[in-house]
């Protein structure tokens, strides 16, 4: 059973490391446990002036605090990491130590990063071709299986004859196949 001491030493440790630390599996559920159980107490606890009740709430009170401080300090260690991510790469070890919503946001973060840069370079190249070409309207050549796009999405499958409106990249690797042919509008 997860405790507050528990809860404020997994803060405290992650607040004086510079590596994200691995928590144990399940942390989140038997925080949540946790609190859940303390909160019961206090509503079935009658004299709410106790002292039992009153250490109970203060307990309750600095497991949320030191919680809350716990989940920002990994975030902001996030963020460092993504963004050193979207330049140079990512150790393995770094990844595994996140927790499941934290590989999400880091992601999303990574991709958010990636997609600035190109931004950043294509305004540099003044609008360039980034910003002119994002999608094509093509129709099929042949019957087409379902593939995943440049984000990582699924996308078809596709038959014969078949219009569609596709990101430049996948066009350009379609027409090199001779899967698709360009519609001009």
């Amino acid at each position: 059973m997860l405790s507050f001491s528990d809860i404020y030493e997994a803060m405290r440790k992650e607040k004086y490391s510079e590596n994200l630390q691995i928590l144990p599996k399940g942390f989140l559920l038997e925080v949540s446990n946790y609190f859940n159980d303390k909160k019961e107490f206090l509503n079935k606890e009658a004299d709410l002036f106790s002292d039992v009740a009153i250490k109970s709430k203060k307990k309750l009170d600095n497991a949320v605090s030191s919680f809350r401080d716990l989940l920002r300090i990994r975030k902001k260690k996030i963020l460092n990491l993504a963004f050193v991510a979207s330049q140079v790469g990512i150790s393995k070890k770094d990844f595994e130590n996140l927790l499941g919503f934290e590989k999400d946001l880091f992601e999303e973060l990574v991709k958010a990063l990636e997609r600035a840069e190109k931004n950043q370079a294509a305004d540099m190249n003044g609008g360039g071709k980034e910003k002119e070409c994002r999608h094509r309207l093509v129709r099929f050549l042949d019957d087409c299986p379902e593939f995943l796009d440049v984000e990582g999405n699924a996308v078809g499958p596709f038959v014969k004859g078949e219009v569609a409106n596709l990101e430049c990249e996948i066009v350009d690797m379609l027409q090199a196949d001779k899967k698709v042919e360009v519609i001009n509008y």
